[in-house]
């Protein structure tokens, strides 16, 4: 097929971890055979002029390409203008914040609406966020398919770690609040043993460094994550709520124990020996689960089976299913 991928998140150069989960299931399609051609927004700032630089980008691709099929990431703005300009069938996965923002912002649940009726498929990277968004768009319902954009088990692979002094906590992502850092070293500070590492960087930084044993890295490229995975013995992400959880997802293929929220998606992968499931908001729980993930084996092969359900292909595949009906049902 021809496909053309529209995202609002892309990596690029001055922001090479903005998007790397949609990079990878774009890959695994063109290893698969298709002919993709991209229109994507690569770095983070520019505000509402880099979602209208996105829809003329879509608007040209799709003249110039002539795609059999139109495929979306994120509902609005992304999902809206694929809708509109993109002039093939559209499958638009959902992957959590644009699901959020439904009834949060004037016009957004409109928009969503409309996107839901005008595509072909919706696809929701976890069975929580297919059943919220259904909630919300009574449009989605019937259409929607759970689909995560998986992990590549050759980048992220088992390693035996480095002998610490004590146990190395990672965390990868943003420093918001609703990645609940400040809680994480709060409990962190409780344990009096090890080290906490954030691999990720944002507006929470400051709360976070100069801490006793906390480094806070900065946004690095996704192609390094495996290395500062490789380095821990428990990667945590105690979200306030996730919609799915990708690094929890990259850390099991890599043969290393999670401490996970509970409020989300990560129910749904994350088993028993693979990791913990936390109450975020509970500091002395999440201390309590960041103990128990430490002991756990590690490598830890569990965690790496658990997560080998998700390979990248495999999902692809899945994924090329969906786009294929789609285009099938145009020409049809």
């Amino acid at each position: 097929m021809k496909i053309l991928l529209v995202s609002q998140m892309y990596p690029g150069p001055d922001d090479p971890d903005l998007g790397a989960f949609v990079q990878g299931i774009e890959r695994a399609l063109a290893e698969r055979g298709h002919e993709i051609e991209l229109a994507v927004t690569r770095g983070r700032g520019g505000g509402k002029r880099r979602h209208l630089r996105l829809a003329r980008d879509v608007r040209r691709a799709a003249k110039r390409f002539q795609p059999d099929v139109v495929y979306a990431h994120f509902l609005v703005p992304t999902g809206l203008s694929a809708v509109r300009f993109g002039g093939a069938p559209v499958v638009v996965t959902a992957h959590g914040r644009d699901v959020r923002n439904i009834g949060a912002y004037p016009g957004i649940a409109a928009a969503t609406r409309h996107v839901a009726r005008r595509a072909s498929s919706l696809i929701a990277v976890s069975d929580y966020l297919r059943q919220e968004l259904e909630a919300k768009i009574p449009e989605a319902r019937g259409k929607t398919e759970v689909v995560d954009c998986g992990v590549d088990l050759e980048l992220f692979k088992g390693s035996v770690p480095q002998s610490q002094n004590g146990p190395v906590f990672v965390c990868v992502g943003s420093l918001i609040e609703r990645k609940n850092v400040v809680r994480l070293a709060d409990a962190f500070a409780s344990l009096e043993t090890g080290r906490l590492v954030f691999v990720g960087d944002g507006p929470l930084r400051s709360q976070l460094e100069g801490r006793p044993n906390v480094e806070v890295t900065g946004r690095v490229p996704h192609e390094q994550v495996p290395r500062y995975i490789a380095e821990s013995t428990v990667l945590c992400q105690p979200s306030t709520i996730e919609p799915f959880g990708q690094a929890l997802l990259e850390a099991m293929a890599s043969e290393r124990s999670v401490v996970a929220t509970r409020i989300g998606g990560p129910p749904e992968f994350v088993s028993p020996e693979a990791g913990v499931l936390v109450d975020p908001l509970d500091t002395a729980a999440l201390a309590d689960g960041m103990r128990r993930a430490a002991a756990l084996p590690s490598p830890n092969p569990a965690a790496r089976t658990a997560a080998a359900e998700h390979d990248v292909r495999r999902q692809a595949e899945k994924i090329e299913s969906i786009l294929e009906r789609a285009a099938r049902d145009r020409r049809a």
